[in-house]
């Protein structure tokens, strides 16, 4: 999710006014909860089918701020009902149209100050797992419905709990579902034209300190010209020592190893192994971003503000480990 400082980002080589909240729809061909993935030896440690009437806060935690999210975006993350809830089984994360006012920092930043703010023209909500989930290896999947509209920038990552390695992104980040601008005329090089964006994407990010930190990874698109903002499909990522793995719908469709990625804080350390920086533990974000040095730069360019609210929809979360 994080791009800072990143060069724009390519197809193939990678790294959120009506004021009712959206109609819930329900997801189709919904899969009951499962003890083993679908590979065998996967069991389920960790789930949540969002079936309350409320988020889960021994789950989730909410971030706020007006930060940007490092890119440059528009919103501000709040905790607000209007941004967050849980309708009939359905996580809404909502992206709207409205000024708001918040922390100008993230709580995370050592410069963070109650007294700094800033103000934004969106509103949007991020929720993290830290202190409550996080892992060491794993399978995890995520059944989502994506937004779409030019600016709209759902992503389902991973973020470092302890840091271990330094700052972004020495201790590296793990992008298992992100896209930007879903049913926009698409800017890619061999997009027919006319043709409406619909890849998401898998993406690491890791190697130096910006701005020489680097990014590798691929787009994928779902059959027979279907959209991720058209219904819900599942997005997994299948991580273990020194190989990381990409699903849709349990298609892979990429795959990394260690022998690709590094972190430069083996240059300088003695306790770095062969598979840092993804050999120490990371916790899930679910956010909705919306413009930004990303999703602002490439096809239509900006943000449609008529295109607002967007949300993202997710029918559940489940961890398994080996």
């Amino acid at each position: 999710m994080r791009r800072q400082l990143l060069s724009l980002f390519t197809c193939t080589v990678l790294a959120g006014c009506q004021l009712a909240p959206p109609a819930t729809e329900q997801p189709s061909e919904q899969p009951a909860p499962a003890e083993q993935a679908t590979e065998p030896g996967w069991q389920l440690v960790w789930q949540d089918e969002f079936d309350g009437n409320s988020i889960d806060s021994t789950k989730w935690g909410f971030e706020q701020n007006c930060q940007g999210g490092g890119n440059n975006e528009l919103q501000c993350y709040t905790n607000r009902r209007e941004n967050a809830y849980v309708e009939n089984g359905i996580l809404h994360i909502v992206a709207r149209k409205e000024t708001y006012t918040g922390a100008a920092l993230n709580e995370d930043d050592p410069a963070h100050s109650p007294h700094q703010r800033k103000t934004q023209p969106y509103t949007s909500a991020r929720l993290r797992s830290k202190g409550k989930g996080d892992w060491l290896y794993g399978r995890f999947e995520i059944r989502a419905k994506l937004p779409h509209g030019q600016g709209s920038w759902p992503a389902i990552w991973m973020l470092p709990t302890d840091w271990h390695y330094g700052s972004w992104p020495l201790s590296g980040e793990i992008d298992i579902m992100e896209a930007v601008n879903l049913g926009t005329v698409s800017d890619e090089p061999s997009a027919l034209a006319d043709e409406r964006e619909r890849r998401v994407h898998g993406t690491l990010h890791y190697g130096k300190l910006p701005p020489d930190n680097v990014y590798s990874g691929k787009s994928y698109k779902l059959r027979d010209d279907k959209s991720p903002s058209d219904a819900f499909y599942t997005y997994a990522i299948e991580w273990e020592a020194g190989e990381i793995r990409w699903y849709v719908d349990d298609v892979l469709y990429a795959t990394q190893r260690s022998s690709d990625w590094y972190t430069a804080a083996s240059y300088s350390r003695d306790d770095v192994g062969p598979h840092a920086p993804f050999d120490q533990r990371f916790h899930l974000l679910l956010n909705l971003a919306v413009g930004g040095n990303w999703a602002g730069n490439v096809n239509e360019k900006g943000v449609d503000a008529s295109a607002y609210p967007q949300s993202l929809q997710i029918d559940y979360v489940r961890v398994y480990q080996r």
